[in-house]
């Protein structure tokens, strides 16, 4: 057995992982890095890139069929072959040489193969050869080891071979039937991308469609996706799966009705990958997530070992899992260099940005891009709010934008502090307003003070002008 010292071990190379022993370098510690699996991870191959490049080509075609004279341009349906083939160079073909040059060029050793938690700061890694390298870390280990898509406990669903996320994602192909089981982010991506590339879909929600963001806003993308020929099933609960010997999936729901598919994608939550990387070692349960303080430090963990990403439940979104990797690098290279860190906030990054500021673009039809708290959740807080809506397509910049734009946009106000504390907006191209919110929440700007920043005539950011007039001053 190979024995290695450096200053972190890092077990997962997703983009928090890289992130974390990247701000460690920079910091100036070692950083060792272990990946079982290709160095860029989910959010690379079969999550975000791959995902929104299957949208982004339907998005275009809508785009350009609301423009009187582009309309007329276009004269096909999508190319499902070329959308699939710009997929797969955005999941560079499922390949990492790019991914593993770049560790390279950052001073970051990578040892391939599972990692598991043997002691106190040692990590052994065990090669798809057999061959175990050990790895100990003077400072910290900090586990980016990510989620994987929930399977539940459906008779006969697991010898169905159904879809995850990943299969999603990478599919080499386009079902002719496809059956969605769940109604969230994942499952309405990719009922939107599989129905515009040519599938029949249907969507079977157990309660309603995009229930973590505001309704009106689910109920926008579940009329769309109806309208796009999504069958959408509220209330529909799968209590048997049956793959036959043809290859199609016979699917019964709890009321009796019975859907045949060729391809049934399971999107209702996701799982921590912690099975299997040694928590029992150091008397924490496999695969359970693994709760953290505001320095990300593992509650029950011991002071050395670290959690960020997906894998502490705080926030499951890649942008805010690499926020948490600048700030548990951050945190670390100050405890190594017998630096005072104070719980929740240390340099230009705090683990408590992930309360109340968290900003999510779903990429379905129409667009729906989010940043704080619905209003459901702020008049759970305590605070005193105001809700304040706006029609999205009466504003002049989005008759610009397409013919018929229809859209919705909400902020939610602390009418104590006089700040915004949610804000959401439903409708076409929404994802690239959103950061105006997040920059609006995170500092807090007062609303008084709002009204200087002006937006520029005729942009559908005029909405914020038109928020304000509808607030009063």
């Amino acid at each position: 057995m190979t024995n290695i010292e450096c200053d972190v071990v890092v077990i997962g190379a997703g983009p928090v992982g890289e992130n974390v022993a990247d701000r460690v370098v920079q910091g100036g510690l070692t950083a060792a890095i272990v990946e079982r699996e290709l160095v860029g991870g989910e959010c690379s191959y079969w999550a975000c890139m791959p995902t929104k490049a299957l949208l982004r080509s339907a998005s275009a075609l809508r785009a350009a069929r609301q423009l009187p004279g582009a309309r007329e341009a276009v004269t096909g349906n999508l190319d499902a072959a070329a959308v699939l083939g710009r997929r797969d160079s955005f999941a560079s073909h499922w390949k990492d040489d790019g991914q593993v040059s770049w560790l390279e060029s950052a001073g970051i050793a990578l040892y391939r193969g599972q990692g598991r938690i043997r002691s106190a700061r040692v990590v052994e890694v065990t090669g798809v050869d057999g061959v175990t390298t050990r790895l100990t870390a003077r400072h910290a280990v900090v586990v980016t080891t990510g989620s994987s898509a929930l399977l539940p406990d459906i008779p006969g669903l697991r010898e169905a071979a159904p879809w995850s996320s990943r299969e999603a994602a990478s599919s080499g192909s386009v079902p002719r039937r496809l059956v969605v089981i769940g109604g969230g982010v994942v499952a309405t991506e990719m009922a939107t991308a599989f129905a515009a590339l040519g599938s029949s879909v249907t969507v079977l929600a157990r309660d309603s469609v995009l229930p973590s963001v505001e309704p009106f806003a689910g109920e926008l993308v579940t009329e769309s996706l109806r309208e796009a020929g999504v069958s959408v099933r509220l209330g529909a609960e799968a209590v048997s799966v049956n793959r036959d010997d043809s290859g199609t999936v016979h699917l019964e729901t709890a009321d009796g009705e019975r859907v045949e598919a060729d391809e049934v994608l399971v999107a209702i939550g996701r799982t921590p990958n912690t099975q299997d990387i040694g928590l029992e070692s150091i008397g924490l349960a496999p695969g359970a997530w693994l709760a953290v303080d505001d320095t990300l430090r593992v509650v029950g963990g011991g002071e050395w070992l670290y959690a960020a990403g997906d894998v502490n439940r705080r926030v499951l979104l890649t942008h805010q899992g690499k926020y948490q990797a600048r700030a548990v690098g951050d945190v670390i290279v100050a405890r190594a260099k017998g630096e005072k860190v104070e719980d929740g906030r240390w340099g230009r990054h705090a683990a408590t940005a992930d309360e109340r500021a968290v900003p999510q673009v779903v990429f379905t039809d129409p667009e729906i891009a989010s940043v704080g708290l619905t209003a459901a959740a702020a008049a759970a807080a305590g605070p005193r709010i105001r809700v304040v809506d706006y029609d999205l397509g009466a504003v002049a910049g989005s008759s610009l934008h397409a013919d018929g734009y229809k859209g919705h946009a909400r902020m939610v106000v602390d009418e104590d502090r006089k700040v915004i504390v949610g804000f959401t907006l439903a409708g076409p191209d929404v994802a690239e307003l959103i950061h105006a919110a997040t920059i609006a929440i995170v500092g807090e700007v007062p609303l008084d003070r709002l009204w200087h920043a002006v937006p520029a005539y005729p942009t559908v950011s005029e909405v914020w002008l038109r928020l304000l007039e509808t607030y009063g001053r």
